[in-house]
């Protein structure tokens, strides 16, 4: 037989409910922390002065001496090689998982066999299947580490590549370095010395097995509009009249993949390569005479988009160690209020598409 007591189904009044939060805090004060316990440790933030406090009272103090054995940290949790049960969201593959902006220093070798440490910023993803939780980022840094102080060179990358992909269970996995290259470079006419300095990123990249070395290039040079040229020297010799072709500093990012055993391609060559297609970069030393040859250099190799992507095209096609590429130009028009740009690749590695929304807004040099 079941008996139903109405005043337990009964919704407690405020004043019920008053009396008894009283009795409990009366009880509460009256009983040994181990009797409290017993009934619920929470029971103890009824106390007065110990409202926000947990029970059993917390150490508050850094443990200087404190020293985590073998047995403790086995005992640590770890939520990200956890079971696939934690998994949140859709239970999917991830294609890139990983950190982004780790920095530190990096040597680099240079084409006449010197060495520069120059500030990295490393970019580190693997795959992830779908029925793993995470990874462990510190593992890539930790990995990275393990090799960055040797001079860098590929070898290098794919060592700490191989190193976390192993240690992460992974399949693919990605490497991206970026750093600014500086470059001793003559002024135009003055004999002045300068530093160039490019914006340069080493990807290495793991697939299926199969990997890729990609390196990207911002050169920076200046662009004189063709029509526009020719529409100011009509004016001049027509009608008399002063004016000025537009030009502005333009950017072209050059995407390579390097072809396996052809020998190194090293930045100075890339940029080589960009400057013999382009010959109008930006200088960086720059008197009077300096300045007029700037001006007649633009003249003479006036350049619309089109024209750059394809100019620097035919220069990566001709070089044996460049496979695949990529050319992305924009031209920051003095004219318009808007950019022009272009956009060519060769082979499958860059093949898209889609392009990032933001792709053209950060091909902008800050000077």
């Amino acid at each position: 037989m079941n008996i139903h007591n109405r005043d337990i189904e009964r919704q407690p009044t405020r004043e019920e409910a008053e009396r008894a939060l009283s009795l409990l805090r009366n009880w509460a004060g009256s009983v040994t922390p181990a009797e409290l316990a017993t009934l619920d440790p929470a029971v103890a933030r009824l106390l007065p002065g110990q409202e926000v406090s947990n029970y059993p009272a917390l150490s508050r103090t850094y443990p200087h001496d404190f020293e985590a054995d073998a047995a403790y940290k086995a005992s640590m949790p770890d939520l990200q090689n956890g079971p696939a049960s934690l998994i949140r969201g859709a239970r999917r593959a991830i294609q890139h998982v990983g950190i982004s902006n780790f920095r530190l220093p990096i040597r680099f070798h240079t084409r006449d066999n010197g060495d520069l440490t120059l500030e990295t910023s490393v970019t580190g993803t693997v795959s992830l299947e779908a029925e793993k939780k995470g990874i462990n980022m510190s593992r890539i840094m930790r990995s990275f580490y393990a090799h960055a102080e040797r001079t860098f060179s590929f070898e290098v990358v794919e060592a700490a590549l191989e190193s976390y992909k192993s240690d992460l269970e992974s399949f693919d996995a990605r490497i991206m370095m970026r750093f600014s290259f500086p470059m001793k470079m003559r002024a135009l006419r003055s004999g002045l010395d300068g530093f160039q300095y490019y914006d340069f990123a080493l990807e290495l990249v793991e697939q299926a097995g199969v990997a890729k070395k990609i390196m990207h290039l911002d050169y920076v040079y200046s662009s004189t509009c063709p029509c526009s040229l020719e529409l100011s020297e009509h004016a001049r010799q027509v009608r008399g009249q002063l004016a000025t072709p537009h030009s502005q500093r333009s950017v072209a990012r050059i995407s390579v993949v390097q072809e396996p055993g052809a020998g190194c391609l090293w930045f100075e060559d890339l940029i080589d390569i960009c400057r013999a297609a382009v010959p109008t970069e930006t200088q960086v030393m720059v008197k009077r005479e300096d300045e007029q040859a700037f001006a007649e250099l633009n003249a003479a190799n006036p350049i619309f988009v089109e024209d750059a992507a394809r100019l620097f095209s035919e220069g990566l096609q001709r070089d044996p160690r460049i496979g695949d590429y990529r050319v992305i130009a924009s031209h920051q028009e003095s004219l318009h209020s808007h950019d022009a740009v272009s956009v060519l690749t060769e082979g499958e590695t860059f093949a898209a598409d889609s392009l990032d929304p933001k792709l053209f807004s950060t091909l902008v040099h800050p000077g």
